[in-house]
């Protein structure tokens, strides 16, 4: 089962697993646009935002960032009796998963695309708010990325269809305007070579 919250941005979509053998199954088969949210040195809910296509890691809304906070904290049994704990996070594709780790577990790629937020401490109110949107899901996970992945490289060759379809379309214009000046150019050296032909024939009988 996969745990649904509801953001207060309807752009995003916030989820986590419910136990680690469905954390296991978010880590294989996440989307290239989640960022992974885990407690620093604490087991904890492995929580996923997915972004739209026009947000970066680094320009989540900060109302956003702090609901996806307090459901790490929350999610942590040792987290939680914290006063305050440090969270990081990474986008899904830095995850790391070796054979050698246990069920949940997870490394991370590049250490350098982790990201800490310190200090964070129970907001109360706003988790009480989150909860209560809480919806569980049983989700084909695998089905949902490949057709993800599908929509993706439908769009891609749609959109290289179209690019090939404007080149095409520019060069024909492109042709068409050196062939209008290509007239231009003849009709004005025909111009000036009969005003010079006139000027001679009255020359010759002068």
């Amino acid at each position: 089962m996969v745990i649904y919250i509801t953001c207060s941005d309807s752009r995003f979509i916030i989820y986590l697993g419910k136990d680690k053998y469905e954390n296991e199954e978010l880590i294989k088969w996440g989307f290239p646009n989640d960022i992974w949210f885990h407690v620093d040195k604490f087991s904890s809910a492995h929580v996923y935002l997915r972004l739209p296509p026009d947000i970066t890691i680094h320009t989540i809304p900060k109302e956003v960032m702090q609901e996806c906070l307090q459901l790490v904290k929350d999610g942590s049994k040792d987290g939680r009796k914290q006063e305050k704990v440090s969270i990081c996070y990474t986008p899904w594709s830095n995850l790391k998963k070796t054979q050698a780790m246990e069920v949940g577990e997870v490394g991370f790629k590049d250490e350098k695309e982790v990201y800490h937020v310190k200090n964070v401490t129970k907001d109360k109110e706003l988790l009480k708010k989150l909860l209560k949107t809480k919806i569980e899901k049983e989700v084909d996970l695998e089905q949902e990325r490949k057709a993800f992945d599908l929509e993706i490289k439908n769009k891609k060759k749609k959109e290289m269809e179209e690019l090939k379809k404007k080149e095409i379309e520019d060069k024909k214009k492109y042709k068409e305007e050196l062939k209008e000046k290509r007239f231009e150019y003849i009709d004005e050296i025909g111009k000036e070579t009969t005003n010079k032909d006139d000027v001679d024939f009255e020359d010759d009988f002068m």
